[in-house]
């Protein structure tokens, strides 16, 4: 399983999330950029060290420092018993730390990939997203829940979903999807101090990405609000709302389209419980056209309670336009790479929908 993995995240990296971004672990950077793995990897370590009752758990987290190397150095810092090897029993150990979260303790619970959360589901939604309602108030879980969320590459339908509908749909959860690196430090302290349970979808293709972090970022405190958004380029002419790698997806589909005078505004959602759909509503108020853009597939996703919301609320008489969603196809991921590629959503999809909701006829090559 962990060869496998390995492997997985080895041709990961070399898939382009956008030629702004550095996307080689290897490559050398400035001090101003981080990779995503080492800003999540530094969120915990500041978080352990400031709070014992901070711990890790999960497969192969330890001794192997994680299967994409994101708990690198913590089992050796900080020890066995708060860097924590499991077996391979996704069922048992989230419910071990839900139990723990209730006795006190703060686990952060890694899942190898999100695909095996559904061997705990019952211990996230049943155990830690209802208990604080069922006991009155009485019982808090803080918890957090993460992992690799979303289509890999190469490894087929059964590796290959993205969960932030799944858990999304369930009160008593937070569930929090960051893009950059700037998201994963700021994000996760948040979650770890957070007093509910709290579900952090990472993306795998992005560990080995390098962003660009600020020095408020770099520092101990630095904390992002869960549930809210955040506004990565101003534009006037059409709202982009998204999540995760899409995100970067929008922003390179905003460049190119900058060219030919169209002006996108961009969306990072960051949070999709609780969902920020006031930012996302002052923009279409603004922009008077909305296009959502997400990995997972279409049917009840996140780009469908988006446009709902819209729909029912005062940006709706904005819109000079339906909304549009650009997701995910509605299959199961194929395992060959051309039909994987087939079946999500890319930079030339975005901006084939905006300049329809914009009545921007494509211009074709003539034979």
């Amino acid at each position: 399983m962990a060869l496998i993995k390995c492997l997985n995240a080895s041709r990961g990296v070399l898939r382009s999330v956008g030629a702004r971004y550095l996307s080689a672990t290897s490559q050398k950077h400035a001090p101003t950029e981080m990779y995503v793995r080492d800003a999540l990897n530094s969120a915990m370590d500041e978080e352990m060290n400031r709070d014992d009752t901070v711990f890790l758990m999960g497969e192969e987290v330890a001794q192997y420092d994680g299967a994409y190397k994101v708990s690198r150095g913590l089992w050796r810092k900080y020890g066995d018993q708060r860097v924590i090897d499991t077996p391979i029993t996704e069922s048992g150990f989230a419910g071990m730390a839900v139990g723990a979260a209730m006795a006190g303790l703060r686990p952060i619970c890694e899942f190898m990939t999100f695909n095996f959360s559904m061997q705990a589901i019952d211990q996230v939604i049943n155990s830690a997203a209802k208990s604080h309602y069922m006991s009155g108030g009485m019982v808090t879980v803080p918890v957090v829940f993460r992992g690799p969320n979303g289509a890999a590459a190469g490894v087929a339908a059964q590796h290959s979903q993205c969960f932030a509908a799944w858990y999304g749909h369930c009160p008593g959860l937070k569930v929090v999807s960051p893009f950059n690196s700037e998201d994963c430090r700021g994000l996760l302290k948040a979650a770890i101090r957070d007093p509910n349970p709290v579900v952090f979808l990472e993306n795998e293709l992005m560990y080995g990405t390098a962003f660009p972090v600020s020095d408020e970022a770099m520092s101990e405190d630095f904390l992002i609000e869960i549930g809210k958004a955040k506004v990565e380029r101003v534009g006037k002419h059409v709202t982009l709302v998204s999540h995760s790698r899409p995100v970067g997806q929008c922003l390179e589909a905003a460049e190119q389209l900058a060219s030919e005078g169209i002006d996108c505004e961009v969306i990072n959602l960051r949070s999709i419980r609780p969902l920020d759909i006031e930012t996302v509503q002052q923009s279409v108020m603004k922009t008077n056209h909305l296009i959502s853009v997400e990995g997972g597939w279409p049917m009840f996703g996140i780009g469908s309670e988006v446009c709902a919301q819209i729909m029912e609320g005062p940006a709706f008489d904005y819109l000079d336009a339906p909304a549009i969603r650009v997701t995910g196809a509605d299959i199961p991921m194929p395992y060959a790479q051309v039909l994987e590629d087939g079946a999500l959503p890319g930079v030339k999809d975005i901006i084939l929908s905006v300049k329809k909701t914009l009545h921007i006829q494509p211009i074709t090559e003539s034979a």
